[in-house]
């Protein structure tokens, strides 16, 4: 035994490089990466097929009406059914009053407990008056920012009330305080780290976005100055995104100008990325909607899309959304109610952009044509005069509920609603197939002398799973699946060697040799394969099965075990539950949180490949227990 230690000692500190399974080039081309190119050819294939759809669909308005009331239902399921409307309970705290303009700082509560931040421009005047609600992109300081209250300042000297409120995790809404005070990450991060919990409890981060959305309108249409049969939407950024969801899925707003987010999921899934957490939806582009989907549900109520030249929203793909949407609405025989504009600009609400929007919607909603120049230096309030909260978070408030303590209280909702769960229903829930079911893999040997042996599963086209194989010993066969890389399992194979145990060691799909890197955003792979339809938790198991099965029968047994690392534990603990003959031990080392967990972890998003999309709906881990012992 001691001189098998001592031979996998000397191996891992001078033949490591040797092996590496994969070619060295392997994974290294940025737009080449195993997974990358594994989803991008599923996501062409359904754009073409929605493409082909919306083709048919523009033949005559009775076609255009069948595909907008298809998107409509996918929005309205993916989205998920919404909580029941609760009082508002809408207080204005603070007043600020200025030649033609007073700006009202506003307290609602879009749940109970769950306060939004908000600021109200109102022009001088009885009204009614046309309003627009203004959704903030990704600004730390929220409605602060100096662009977004330079356009609603622009709006309000033009005869609109304008309600522009902080998302959730930004301005005086930070789900993520430290005990000093201090707030740890920007609003991007917090909205990653937060983007698993409402991915397990069903309809994602976007769903409490939109509904936060929908109360604002609530109360933006419930002010007696308010004319409710005009109001619009308009945001930048994050705030365009959450414009075009609004927009599609609220028929109340009558005109909107969704601004640097509009292009297509063929040119936004190559570069930058699919975004961030609550700007990807369920099954998206697998039931083909697309971006000018948003525009297309909606149509042919007025429309501009805002854009910048130099944005990292793919310019190219907001022109074809553009033209895909303008021959709908001429369709409908109205095309002059979608417009575009396009400033050469980086990405933001820049001047160009809050000008156009102001003289669209005064159009559209006023009925007037006016020629509308923002005036050279607009004054600009600091943060703190625009705080609706005594101190700039609505967390300190008395009895404020933070987004965590919703996560906690929708799952304990659900689980008390979880039927007793059956490999049959699991199988249902998480599109996981059988053995039988899988395609018969290819495994391919590299030449190379001694041990290990290195091994390359191909279970579908487009995946290569590298695996190291060392096929002397008589114990029962064991099933290594490190979470980082095949050779930070070496120490323990090496016991595994000395106790008579063959070992195949492998690197599931998205780890180790075949990890996706240099992608913008944080779980880009993931996202894409969430907006497909998939779960990396599923293909893992799928091929966690696929390298079991040919461990048993390369050993002629019916049986064997699983040591799991990591990230891997998840995939391993649904594989032993469904298939517990194939897999009759399992062995966890270093499991990463578990579920109940993730709805309140601070690192939430560095797990995003252990979460099954609305998992926790219908069952949590510890449910997976009674079927790996071998029950129904």
């Amino acid at each position: 035994m001691f001189r098998l230690l001592l031979l996998f000692s000397l191996l891992t500190a001078d033949a490591r490089a040797e092996l590496r399974v994969l070619p060295k080039d392997f994974n290294t081309v940025k737009k080449q990466q195993m997974m990358r190119a594994y989803l991008r050819k599923q996501v062409h294939a359904a754009m073409d097929a929605r493409l082909k759809e919306l083709e048919d669909a523009l033949k005559n308005p009775a076609a255009m009406a069948t595909y907008q009331a298809k998107r409509k239902d996918f929005l309205r399921w993916t989205l998920g059914d919404m909580p029941k409307r609760t009082p508002l309970n809408a207080r204005v705290t603070g007043v600020l009053r200025e030649e033609g303009l007073t700006i009202e700082k506003v307290l609602f509560e879009s749940r109970p407990g769950f306060f939004v931040t908000a600021n109200v421009y109102r022009p001088a005047g009885k009204g009614p008056f046309p309003a627009v609600l203004h959704p903030c992109g990704h600004s730390a300081n929220g409605k602060a920012y100096k662009e977004y209250q330079k356009a609603n300042r622009l709006l309000a000297q033009h005869g609109f009330v304008v309600l522009c409120y902080d998302p959730i995790g930004q301005g005086e809404r930070r789900q993520l305080i430290n005990a000093d005070g201090r707030l740890p990450l920007r609003p991007t991060s917090e909205h990653a780290v937060l983007g698993p919990a409402p991915i397990l409890l069903g309809g994602g981060l976007g769903r409490w976005m939109v509904w936060d959305g929908v109360r604002a309108l609530d109360y933006l249409a419930g002010r007696p100055e308010v004319d409710a049969k005009r109001l619009g939407c308009m945001g930048n950024s994050g705030g365009g995104n959450l414009t075009s969801f609004l927009m599609a899925y609220d028929d109340r707003i009558v005109a909107a100008a969704p601004g640097c987010f509009i292009t297509t999921h063929r040119r936004k899934n190559e570069k930058p990325g699919p975004g961030d957490a609550e700007q990807n939806l369920f099954a998206q582009i697998r039931e083909g909607f697309d971006h000018p989907d948003f525009i297309l549900t909606r149509a042919p109520k007025p429309t501009l899309i805002l854009a910048a030249t130099q944005d990292f929203v793919p310019i190219e793909g907001t022109w074809e959304a553009f033209r895909q949407a303008q021959r709908a609405y001429t369709v409908f025989g109205l095309p002059e109610r979608i417009a575009l504009i396009e400033a050469n600009e980086k990405h933001g609400f820049s001047r160009r952009l809050r000008e156009g929007a102001a003289r669209f919607f005064v159009r559209w909603l006023q009925g007037r044509h006016v020629e509308i120049i923002e005036p050279e230096n607009v004054p600009v309030r600091a943060e703190a005069d625009l705080w609706a909260t005594p101190d700039g978070q609505v967390l300190r408030l008395k009895n404020a509920r933070s987004i965590f303590d919703w996560f906690k209280a929708d799952a304990r909702q659900l689980a008390v609603q979880h039927k007793p769960l059956t490999r049959e229903r699991l199988r249902a829930i998480t599109g996981i197939r059988a053995p039988k079911d899988l395609p018969i893999a290819k495994v391919t040997e590299r030449l190379r002398e001694g041990l290990p042996q290195p091994l390359i599963f191909t279970p579908e086209t487009g995946i290569s799973l590298p695996a190291l194989y060392w096929p002397q010993g008589k114990q029962t066969p064991i099933l290594i699946t490190p979470a980082d890389g095949l050779k930070t399992v070496f120490p323990q194979i090496a016991k595994l060697q000395a106790d008579g145990h063959p070992v195949l060691a492998v690197d599931l799909r998205d780890l180790g040799e075949t990890a996706t890197r240099n992608w913008r955003f944080y779980g880009a792979d993931w996202y894409i394969g969430y907006l497909l339809g998939h779960s990396f938790l599923a293909m893992r198991t799928e091929d966690i099965f696929t390298c079991a099965h040919w461990l048993a029968q390369a050993h002629y047994t019916k049986s064997i075990h699983l040591i799991a690392h990591g990230e891997t534990v998840t995939a391993a603990q649904h594989a032993a539950a469904l298939e517990p003959k194939l897999i009759s031990k399992i062995t966890l080392a270093n499991p990463s949180p578990d579920w109940q967990s993730l709805l309140t972890h601070r690192q939430a998003n560095r797990y995003l490949h252990t979460v099954h999309p609305r998992a926790l709906r219908y069952y949590d881990l510890p449910d997976l227990k009674k079927l790996q012992a071998g029950g129904n």
